[in-house]
């Protein structure tokens, strides 16, 4: 019995985010994830080895600190398997894989590295931002941001890794790298830097396809939900702030709290 509550106690914690401590862990889970990846960013500019060792040594224990947190979370899963391909799980299984695979020498694995940020998702779910009821506008507004983030920073990894070891006189460093990112997936292609590899033209297809695709969908998304805001009234729920509901509306659509209308609502 003892064990059933150990493990739905760790799962409790590692889900929660209504306590200022489920929040406080969500904080710094994100704020491991920006960590390494800046780690990551830095390490492909010239530093001193004394640093470079610093960060090797702070980005491993980011990397146990994942690990451990994944071993949990698949502890507590009840259906270990259809955890197992979840995506989140996925998502988090690319971002300590190089860590593992580190240890016998598979270098190649090692361009999953910059997936990590990917792990910021789970801190981004409608309708709350870090367990924070916010507005629906600014949840979408937010995913957009990130969605360009990620893409960008995913992109930039990659033809970074792949095209740097023979073609460092193009891609030096990640700034390199975000710079071509951005005029590829933006079409405009300057041709002032272009990939020598094969996998590196593969990635500049990839980068091709999503900024035609990914990112106008996107903004689809906000331009309807801006409509859809235009439709409805400001009338702050007293149970979780949730500020706009349909006019009509009585009840909040999150909490399910009873909605007092002021003169300026109705």
């Amino acid at each position: 019995m003892s064990h059933i509550l150990l493990r739905e106690k760790v799962e409790f914690f590692l889900e929660d985010i209504e306590t200022p401590f489920g929040r406080a862990l969500k904080l710094m889970i994100a704020g491991l994830v920006l960590l390494s990846s800046a780690i990551f960013v830095a390490q492909t500019y010239p530093l001193p080895a004394s640093v470079r060792f610093q960060l090797d040594i702070l980005d491993f224990s980011i990397l146990v600190i994942f690990a451990v947190e994944y071993l949990l979370r698949f502890w507590c899963a009840k259906q270990k398997i259809r955890f197992f391909f979840s995506l989140y799980s996925l998502i988090d299984l690319m971002a300590i894989l190089p860590f593992f695979l580190g240890l016998i020498n598979t270098s190649f694995f090692l361009i999953l590295r910059e997936f990590r940020i990917l792990r910021l998702i789970r801190f981004i779910e409608r309708p709350t931002l870090f367990g924070i009821a916010t507005h629906e506008d600014g949840i979408i507004l937010t995913r957009i941001i990130f969605t360009l983030f990620a893409i960008i920073f995913i992109h930039s990894g990659l033809i970074y890794q792949v095209e740097h070891p023979v073609n460092s006189q193009v891609f030096r460093t990640f700034w390199d790298a975000v710079y071509f990112s951005i005029v590829t997936m933006t079409t405009v292609g300057f041709g002032d830097m272009t990939p020598s590899s094969e996998v590196g033209r593969l990635i500049t297809l990839l980068m091709i396809l999503t900024g035609i695709v990914l990112i106008p969908w996107q903004v689809g998304e906000l331009v309807k939900q801006l409509v859809k805001t235009a439709n409805k009234v400001e009338i702050v729920c007293p149970g979780c702030g949730w500020q706009f509901h349909d006019t009509d509306a009585i009840f909040c659509k999150i909490c399910g709290t009873k909605l007092v209308k002021s003169e300026k609502g109705n």
